[in-house]
């Protein structure tokens, strides 16, 4: 068995958390997220953490659950509509929240994974998005400075994996999933199905096992739907 995998989730975090650390989480809404992994998370404690996340799950599910112990002190998120324990935490003072348009969130993870200190994009120019950074002309437009965003743990959810880490993601998962995957300095991924090295087509991997230093393989996985809307049928 390769040395990066490992048997659950609790043992792949082992030695890898602490308080106060910057941890990115995969995902989008509640599609494609590390569900095992938040759930080590929570079991080991921690507390102080920053969390870079599209959104911060649902009550009682996700990210939601970190929520619950208040091991989050901020969310660096571009949508948090879904959790109501989320807004009486901000509400009240309890978390920090840094707001980002979520292209410019996504460019910001993918552009630290990449060693892009930062970048300027149109987005956000003229809001509350540009307060306090610095504005600069291109070709006669204004544009704002977006910093780069890395994380001291980065954790996400692949569809399939190689024992070597070569990650593979299904649909939707795609979007946040593979640059959080570069943008950790210890980046611990799990999946649903986990096969040796050489039978996933290099042509199809999205993530390169160099990104990955660690791996589990989870079963059980609820894949909730955060709103479900239906007509009848005519």
């Amino acid at each position: 068995m390769s040395k990066k995998v490992y048997p659950d989730a609790v043992t792949a975090l082992a030695g890898l958390l602490r308080d106060d650390m910057v941890i990115m989480a995969g995902g989008f809404g509640l599609c494609g997220i590390p569900e095992h992994l938040i759930e080590g998370i929570r079991l080991a404690g921690v507390k102080g953490l920053t969390v870079i996340s599209n959104n911060a799950g649902v009550d009682g599910f996700g990210l939601g659950i970190l929520l619950e112990t208040k091991a989050i002190r901020k969310m660096v998120s571009s949508y948090v509509g879904e959790n109501k324990l989320f807004a009486q935490q901000y509400l009240s003072g309890e978390l920090e929240l840094e707001f980002n348009p979520q292209g410019t969130l996504a460019e910001r993870i993918r552009a630290g994974g990449a060693g892009i200190p930062a970048f300027f994009t149109k987005t956000g120019v003229g809001t509350l998005v540009a307060e306090g950074k610095e504005l600069r002309e291109f070709g006669g437009e204004t544009y704002v400075m977006e910093t780069g965003l890395v994380a001291d743990l980065s954790i996400v959810k692949a569809h399939t994996g190689d024992t070597a880490g070569n990650l593979v993601y299904r649909k939707t998962a795609r979007n946040f999933n593979p640059m959080m995957a570069t943008a950790g300095t210890v980046t611990v991924a799990e999946v649903e199905h986990l096969v040796q090295p050489g039978m996933i087509d290099p042509d199809h991997i999205h993530t390169p096992g160099i990104f990955v230093q660690r791996i589990i393989q989870g079963t059980d996985y609820e894949k909730r739907i955060e709103q479900r809307t239906t007509r009848k049928r005519i």
